[in-house]
């Protein structure tokens, strides 16, 4: 069977990179400065401030883009107020065919979004360019079918109106992806504003595909989320609120969103468990070679994914021959520059956030946690040695320590053990959190009882971070609010209605 990379690899996509110089070009064509994108069209208010946008692998500069404040917010808003009476009332299976123009569109271009949201996030082009860039397209494609059918299948809906779509750095596209497809579907029009680390992709698909929908439906505002994506979710001209990212602004969105009493939907943190039953080393065999590199998946991504496996649990009496094996999975996790084809490890998406994780290191020895393997920034040659680069690390420990406990956010896996299968249970329900689990076990029957016991909004069974347009994702505890992805998604993107008829000529008879 072939595996998930494979997989992409035979569709339209293709396995060869472009090159960098096709991005350095299309930087070049606008002198590596931005405007903000409102009314399809490239803004730059007077007296306009900018704020640099580094390459994370080498901390080069890539462009500078406008840094916008209320005036910039309330003029986006503006336009897409102006524009939505009549992409609301456009009828769905046409608001699908601008969507399927989207998407063809991002195919075509696929290769030099993927080399950009490498060069601006940081993550290995065998990311972006062979899972992230082929699922922006097919959520555009999964939201047209559906919007085809609004017209019978959801035809009681309506609307929700203008949104505000903040954007987290760690999957800049494909998180403003998850967002715009469904909103665009069911009729609204969108302001949206990019993590102020990673605002290059988001510019480079509006450049590609903006004018591809009639004006003010869909407007970008780069900021800092004090100027910028506060005035959004207190906008009183805004009907609803999406978010990504860290739990403790998750809150602040949700005080400014109250003001307007309007609602939101938040995916926030995690502290997901991943765990594996004794019997997955039953044999020595394909099954077991997947769930060691089921182990190494905190890992992708840099460990900057919300349901990273940033915790894993395994059953002492496999413990220290698992260990042994999945250490030296671990060991064998090639880091480099982004933009090589074999490199499975990229650079952390900014300098603050790769200090945050040496942070964390420090906290965990000084919880008394054992360091099994990495634990310092990794140091690189060449080109790439002022990049922000960490070495995969793994500690063992307790579940009550903070490293077992708060989100770390990079390549940090804490591992614990348990005896027998109410303890683990328990361990991997100790927490805060409720994004996502792994269960790595031969029996099915053990594996029906986790994924219905684990406390979690997705449960990864004999698999790790698959994540299709079709299958709903979202959080417990607080790990967020409300499913994005799925046609349920398609529900906090409009309003019901009701229409109550009475075909009789006959008064009720009351008064």
């Amino acid at each position: 069977m072939s595996t998930l990379l494979e997989l992409f690899k035979t569709m339209e996509y293709g396995p060869a990179p472009e090159s960098p110089s096709a991005v350095n070009a299309w930087l070049e064509e606008h002198n590596r400065k931005f405007g903000l994108f409102i009314n399809n069209e490239w803004v730059t208010p007077k007296g306009a401030k900018y704020f640099a946008s580094h390459n994370p692998s080498n901390d080069e500069l890539l462009a500078e883009t406008v840094q916008a404040g209320q005036k910039e917010v309330d003029a986006a808003v503006a336009a897409a107020r102006a524009a939505f009476e009549s992409w609301s009332r456009t009828p769905g299976v046409v608001r699908a065919r601008y969507l399927y123009a989207i998407a063809r569109n991002i195919q075509k271009h696929h290769r030099l979004l993927a080399v950009l949201e490498s060069m601006d996030n940081g993550k290995p082009i065998r990311e972006s360019r062979d899972i992230d860039v082929p699922l922006l397209a097919r959520h555009f494609y999964y939201y047209a079918g559906w919007a085809q059918l609004m017209e019978t299948e959801l035809r009681d809906y309506q609307s929700v109106g203008v949104v505000g779509q903040i954007i987290p750095w760690n999957f800049p596209i494909l998180m403003a992806v998850w967002k715009l497809a469904p909103a665009l579907a069911a009729g609204n029009c969108v302001v949206l504003k990019p993590a102020e680390q990673t605002p290059m992709s988001i510019m480079v698909l509006m450049d590609l595909v903006g004018d591809l929908l009639p004006p003010g439906v869909l407007n970008v505002v780069n900021g800092f989320g004090v100027e910028a994506g506060k005035p959004l979710a207190q906008n009183k001209r805004i009907a609803k609120i999406a978010f990504t990212g860290e739990t403790t602004t998750g809150r602040l969105i949700m005080q400014y969103a109250s003001e307007n009493l309007i609602p939101v939907t938040l995916e926030l943190g995690g502290k997901s468990p991943n765990i594996f039953f004794a019997d997955v080393m039953a044999e020595d065999d394909a099954y077991l070679d997947k769930a060691l590199e089921g182990f190494t998946m905190f890992a992708l991504n840099q460990g900057e994914v919300c349901t990273c496996p940033s915790r894993a649990l395994v059953q002492k009496s496999i413990y220290d021959k698992f260990m042994e094996k999945a250490i030296a999975r671990v060991n064998k996790v090639k880091q480099g520059n982004p933009l090589e084809p074999s490199t499975m490890i990229g650079a952390q998406a900014s300098n603050d956030q790769l200090e945050k994780i040496l942070s964390y290191v420090d906290i965990g020895k000084k919880e008394g946690a054992k360091l099994l393997t990495g634990g310092e920034r990794a140091s690189l040659n060449g080109e790439l040695a002022e990049g922000y680069y960490m070495t995969p690390t793994v500690f063992e420990g307790h579940n009550k320590m903070r490293i077992f406990q708060e989100e770390i956010f990079g390549p940090v896996l804490s591992v614990t053990t348990f005896e027998d299968d109410d303890e683990a249970m328990a361990i991997a329900n100790d927490t805060l959190y409720g994004l996502g689990a792994g269960i790595w076990t031969r029996d099915m029957n053990r594996a029906y009882r986790f994924g219905r016991g684990l406390q979690a909004g997705r449960v990864w069974t004999n698999c790790y971070h698959l994540y299709p347009a079709h299958a709903a994702f979202g959080g417990y505890k607080k790990s967020g609010i409300g499913r994005e992805t799925h046609k349920m998604m398609l529900d906090h993107y409009q309003q019901t209605k009701n229409v109550l008829v009475s075909y009789s000529p006959k008064a009720m008879g009351f008064f």
